[in-house]
């Protein structure tokens, strides 16, 4: 199947376009009163998750609704820890909690990883190609795992946190369990993206959320090695890295086999360039407070932010919209980025 306006695998490509691609990560979510409405008659958001058909639905509103250059299938990246044996609830309002932690070595030994736990999210690929089949090839679909480090943190603290003081501990207290848990993690992802790209994902996207609380020392020995196995491990498709706040390691993010590296909004574009290199695609990293701002300022900041990255960039935000900010503020931006071009 073709795919009709595939300005986004050519960016990520490194082929010459006229403008930049835009989409969002988030952008399926609370922003869009269709996926209110949907949520709304559901038991949870889990559920929302686990039913192939409703999945691709919310994938496909954003398309509809904002005209973004790409869909991202909607999941969530803590289906691999309760497909290893580790299940959790979404808490309305609080977020995820995991009844169980891993705690000790007995723990990692229990978890299922590999082919066998990605073979438990049969639901995610099912929504995956239903997706691709209605998409009907009006725009890439990406596909996505959260990175070893981050899964763990939440692995082992139990929840959110602002601090992962937990998940951190272990780093220190018991380095060869943490890389024990995370081999495992990196397994069960590997296997899990190459079965969504053989389902029809056409990029796959590694968040590594909490990568920023990790000193450089600490992300070049828990985390930076597993994603590199990951990357090179996927060979299909583009891949790319959105490592939050581990600006530190851009030099290294630069050597590894992917293509995009994903940026937060603290990092100049300038800098970005200079650290990561000149052989990726960066996309970002429009502060998602920006859009909170009125439509024709939200405009002008996204050419501003085009402007400084020139050509190689995919636009986004520098993290995920948050479910508050007003449906102008977003088609300002994605509209801004869709009248632009390249001079």
């Amino acid at each position: 199947m073709s795919t009709k306006n595939d300005l986004f695998l050519r960016t990520a490509r490194g082929e010459a376009v006229e403008r930049p691609p835009v989409w969002l990560m988030r952008q399926a979510g609370r922003i869009l009163p269709q996926y209110r409405a949907i949520r709304n008659r559901l038991s949870g958001f889990k559920e929302l998750v686990e039913t192939p058909e409703l999945a691709a639905e919310v994938t496909i509103q954003p398309v509809d609704e904002l005209n973004v250059d790409a869909a991202i299938i909607f999941s969530d990246i803590l289906v691999i820890p309760e497909a290893m044996g580790l299940p959790y609830e979404m808490v309305e309002k609080r977020g995820p909690l995991f009844p169980e932690v891993i705690k000790s070595e007995a723990d990692v030994q229990k978890l299922t990883s590999g082919a066998d736990a990605a073979a438990e999210l049969q639901y995610v690929y099912d929504a995956v190609a239903l997706t691709r089949q209605e998409l009907d090839g009006r725009v890439p679909l990406i596909g996505f795992s959260g990175a070893p480090w981050t899964l763990l943190a939440y692995m082992v603290e139990g929840s959110g946190s602002k601090t992962f003081s937990k998940a951190k501990k272990l780093l220190y207290t018991n380095p060869k369990l943490a890389h024990q848990l995370l081999e495992k993690i990196s397994e069960t992802i590997i296997a899990y993206l190459k079965l969504k790209v053989e389902s029809g994902a056409q990029l796959v996207q590694v968040f590594d959320s909490w990568a920023g609380i990790l000193s450089p020392a600490q992300y070049r020995e828990f985390a930076l090695p597993y994603i590199k196995v990951i990357a090179e491990s996927i060979t299909d498709v583009p891949v790319t890295v959105f490592s939050k706040g581990a600006w530190f390691v851009y030099e290294d993010l630069g050597q590894l086999d992917c293509q995009v590296v994903g940026l937060d909004w603290n990092t100049p574009p300038e800098l970005a360039r200079e650290w990561v290199g000149p052989g990726k695609i960066l996309q970002g990293n429009l502060d998602p407070c920006q859009l909170y701002a009125p439509p024709e300022e939200v405009a002008k900041a996204a050419v501003a932010m085009l402007d400084r990255y020139g050509r190689g960039h995919i636009a986004n935000l520098g993290h995920g919209v948050y479910p508050d900010t007003p449906l102008e503020g977003v088609k300002a931006f994605v509209n801004a980025v869709r009248a632009y071009r390249y001079k």
